[in-house]
């Protein structure tokens, strides 16, 4: 049997090569097309492309396999995740998510004028906590990604001066494009405008990735330095539901040590200790991107003694453990809100999930040093920002996914000398154990593919 498979994918060249090669290694021969046909076709397709570049009436014809799902906004927008959690821990109250997702408010807010009536209603809360020094928030766009937007502040001058700045700068970009387009009475979407704020998480594991040499001319600092970090983990969901981690996550690191925020005079407060996002530092290249595995051995610089412990292999399975718990209950909560998510049994998706790794203040002996955050969660992740130096990695992952993912898919049509090449494979495989470098998360059956 051979296989069609649509790949397309003009803004990521990286991402389609990954596509082409994961191809190679189906136990099928496949024909790549490079442009979708005027109708499904008779024979075996999957469409592995970019969502824009995906035709998603196909998925009315369950025999074909495409690679995302057509409505996952509980997922990929921030403001929605929010309120997806906050739905769930209302049902869920005991959830992991509780103490996993930082506390956060959703606001729409097109002026900043607008503060006045939104601290008299939706962020009383909030308004009763600002001005304390021991707390600071994060402020999020809901539809931006790669940290894109980010602000950090602690009173509500602050917050005021932030939403000032971006009216500021988007008057200025209305009047750029009023000198290049002509009169359009459409609506500026930009004037939609959906923020979160999350609490600022202090207590955030530091590290020092200079410890991990990345080449012959890389040295060991004689002095180490704590910097921030976050986990760039890859999760594949496939059909209706199931849910994989892969176990070869990347830390990405702040370009600075770390220091707890302070607003300067004129209510700026510097990012970059703060922010880790490698789409805000490519000048770096791979300097501030190594593997959670590569970590273990490091020395653990948040602790404010002289003493600095060690990050052990038992502390990284720990954080798996905790992400791949957090990942299920995230997608349950998705579940459950199937306007904005809809899991069907003839997609999959790659995501990208961001956490931060902070220190348990509650740690009690024998128990986790650690506590995962989760922070956000991305579509079509930029994975050529991840180096050539773990490329390899995502040549792993992408070969994973077409053999977990789109060969179980198209079994019964493989041929009987493929499908008993493939027996040995088939074995029930429970949550939580790990096959081809893919953990098993969730096994939930919200729909049934129908044959």
């Amino acid at each position: 049997m051979s296989l069609l498979a649509i790949c397309i994918w003009p803004s990521a060249p990286f991402t389609e090569s990954l596509v082409r090669k994961a191809l190679e290694y189906l136990d099928t021969s496949v024909k790549i097309l490079t442009s979708i046909p005027n109708a499904p076709p008779d024979a075996s397709l999957v469409q592995w492309s970019s969502y824009d570049e995906i035709e998603h009436e196909f998925s009315m014809n369950e025999s074909i396999l495409q690679s995302s799902y057509i409505i996952r906004k509980s997922l990929i927008r921030k403001h929605f995740l929010s309120r997806c959690i906050f739905s769930y821990l209302t049902k869920h109250p005991d959830s992991v998510l509780k103490s996993a997702w930082p506390r956060t408010y959703e606001i729409e807010i097109s002026f900043a004028d607008e503060l006045d009536e939104l601290f008299a209603d939706e962020l009383w809360e909030l308004g009763k906590e600002l001005g304390s020094s021991q707390r600071w928030w994060i402020l999020k766009p809901g539809m931006a990604d790669r940290g894109n937007g980010i602000r950090i502040f602690n009173d509500r001058e602050m917050l005021e001066r932030i939403l000032e700045e971006f009216e500021e700068e988007e008057e200025q970009e209305e009047k750029e494009d009023q000198s290049q387009q002509e009169l359009n009475t459409a609506v500026v979407i930009s004037q939609l405008r959906h923020f979160v704020i999350q609490e600022y998480i202090l207590n955030p594991l530091l590290l020092d990735p200079r410890e991990v040499l990345i080449g012959p001319d890389t040295l060991t600092p004689n002095v180490l330095e704590g910097h921030k970090f976050h986990l760039r983990a890859y999760c594949v969901a496939s059909g209706a539901l199931t849910l994989y981690l892969y176990n070869r996550v990347l830390a990405l690191f702040s370009s600075v040590p770390y220091s707890v925020p302070n607003a300067q005079d004129d209510f700026q407060v510097d990012l970059t200790p703060h922010l880790t996002n490698t789409s805000l530092q490519t000048h770096r290249g791979e300097e501030g991107v190594r593997l959670l595995d590569e970590l273990v051995g490091c020395h653990i610089l948040s602790e404010n003694s002289e003493h600095h412990p060690i990050l052990t292999s038992e502390d990284v399975s720990d954080i798996l453990r905790q992400i791949a718990v957090v990942l299920a209950d995230t997608f349950k909560a998705a579940l459950e809100n199937p306007i904005n998510f809809q899991a069907i049994p003839n997609a999959f998706e790659l995501f990208g999930i961001d956490f931060l790794v902070a220190e348990d203040l509650n740690h009690i002996e024998g128990g986790s040093r650690f506590q995962v955050k989760l922070l956000e969660i991305n579509a079509e992740p930029a994975i050529e920002l991840t180096g050539p130096r773990l490329a390899w990695i995502l040549e792993d992952l992408f070969v994973d996914i077409g053999k977990v993912c789109i060969e179980p898919f198209f079994a019964t049509q493989l041929s009987s000398i493929q499908a008993g090449a493939n027996s040995s494979d088939e074995s029930p495989w429970p949550v939580g154990e790990t096959r081809r470098n893919l953990v098993k998360c969730l096994e939930v059956e919200v729909r049934r593919r129908s044959l």
